[in-house]
């Protein structure tokens, strides 16, 4: 087990966890990033919705009944661009319908901004309407920050704000911007860039992971910048609420009015080192009402480290969880790896969080397993998803949004090719958690 770090683990194989490779496929073309979420939700009904980005750049949306195994497949724009930071995030509205968003990667002249689309009968993703294209920007926004650009999109509903939609993206600067709507995504706000560099630097782009308990409350997990451009990459958190950014104990960051602040205004939760590594982050969600969070460190290119952080009697205890391998892209014979920071992923189950699902290496693999930790972290009892695979298994994602008695699944990545972001062959699978 050479693969595990030197913490104690426990590999268990339990009935439904059979490691013989029977497929349950949702698409046998589609790919996605980590940044645009929730990439998968509960609709109701036990129906899960969820999308991706086929080989050849197009947009797709799918259901999956889960009583009947029936998938609904509908495209959203056809041939947007192929590269796999373009797949939707999904959100609930409050009159049952289906709001998706996603974007360009970066974009071009033509090919620039935020799409949304909307379906007219809740659940149904045949009935997504025709996309729609804008571009949340102000000229005042752009004389200040310089540089447009559209990635990613995150929507949230907050139902203690009047059902208010938040959503956030990597827009105007490079930097983490946030656009509100009061009508469920008819129309939106002036954007707002709600991190940035002290000294204004428009290639530096924090990444963002976000958690929302639906009600009040919106979590951010944050960088200082990509880890392959920053010397060091520190993990940092804060909360929304109420029109306002919170630390992790409690204190004012700063108002919506006073927008934006800066990495170290907010808590830090691994602050990086040479000895230690850089990081990049994972996932977020709440226990006990304080955020856990799992994120890599990298203390070389070839060894990434997946770590447990949990908020605890004001301060942050971090966990080492395994050894999880290096990247996942399958750097060509004489070319120099572009990516070396793709990790395999982690992703919480938001409704256990003392369960993460993690893609990690296993003779040369990558697999998926199921840790359990009763005890904060300090152990890891580990179950296998996959094993055995043909193809390397990676960005496991569990669905939001789930209700009191509807089954768990766990979706994720099979990679036939993966040699970068644009050039790809991939599925997307699942599995129903026993």
């Amino acid at each position: 087990m050479k693969n595990f770090s030197s913490l104690f683990f426990c590999l268990i194989f339990l009935p439904g966890w059979c490691v013989s490779q029977s497929r349950n496929v949702l698409t046998n073309d589609g790919a996605w990033c980590w940044f645009s979420d929730p990439r998968a939700i509960y609709s109701g009904d036990n129906r899960i919705v969820t999308g991706w980005v086929t080989r050849d750049g197009s947009v797709e949306a799918a259901s999956l009944d889960l009583k009947s195994g029936k998938t609904v497949t509908k495209t959203l724009y056809p041939q947007l661009e192929v590269d796999d930071h373009d797949n939707p995030a999904f959100l609930k509205l409050s009159d049952g319908n289906v709001l998706a968003m996603y974007t360009w990667h970066g974009g071009k002249k033509g090919a620039l901004g935020v799409i949304q689309q909307v379906t007219s009968t809740p659940g149904n993703v045949s009935s997504f309407g025709e996309p729609r294209v804008f571009l949340p920007k102000t000229d005042e926004l752009l004389r200040k920050y310089v540089r447009e650009t559209y990635t990613y999109a995150n929507p949230f509903l907050l139902s203690e704000e009047n059902n208010r939609v938040l959503c956030f993206g990597r827009w105007i600067g490079f930097k983490p911007n946030l656009i509100t709507s009061d009508d469920q995504g008819k129309t939106w706000s002036a954007p707002k860039v709600i991190i940035t560099s002290k000294d204004l630097d428009v290639n530096n782009r924090p990444y963002v992971k976000y958690y929302s308990d639906g009600k009040s409350r919106i979590h951010l997990i944050f960088t200082d910048g990509h880890p392959a451009s920053e010397p060091l990459n520190s993990v940092y958190y804060c909360y929304y609420e109420k029109g306002a950014f919170w630390r992790a104990d409690g204190s004012r960051i700063c108002s919506l009015d006073q927008l934006p602040f800066h990495p170290s205004d907010a808590s830090v939760v691994y602050k990086a080192s040479k000895a230690d590594g850089k990081a990049w982050i994972f996932d977020v969600v709440v226990k006990n009402d304080q955020p856990v969070i799992v994120y890599t460190r990298y203390p070389t290119d070839t060894l990434h480290q997946y770590y447990y952080a949990a908020y605890t009697n004001g301060s942050w205890q971090h966990r080492k969880i395994m050894d999880a391998g290096r990247w996942f892209p399958q750097t060509q014979p004489g070319k120099k790896e572009r990516e070396v920071n793709y990790s395999g992923g982690m992703t919480f189950d938001p409704s256990d969080p003392d369960v993460v699902y993690m893609s990690h290496q296993i003779n040369g693999r990558f697999e998926i397993s199921k840790g359990r930790t009763r005890n904060s972290g300090k152990t890891w009892k580990l179950s296998p998803v996959t094993r055995n695979s043909q193809f390397d298994n990676v960005r496991p994602f569990v669905p939001r949004l789930r209700e009191s008695g509807q089954k768990k699944v766990l979706l994720w990545m099979e990679n036939k090719k993966y040699i970068h972001y644009t050039d790809y062959d991939s599925a997307i699978l699942y599995k129903v958690i026993k």
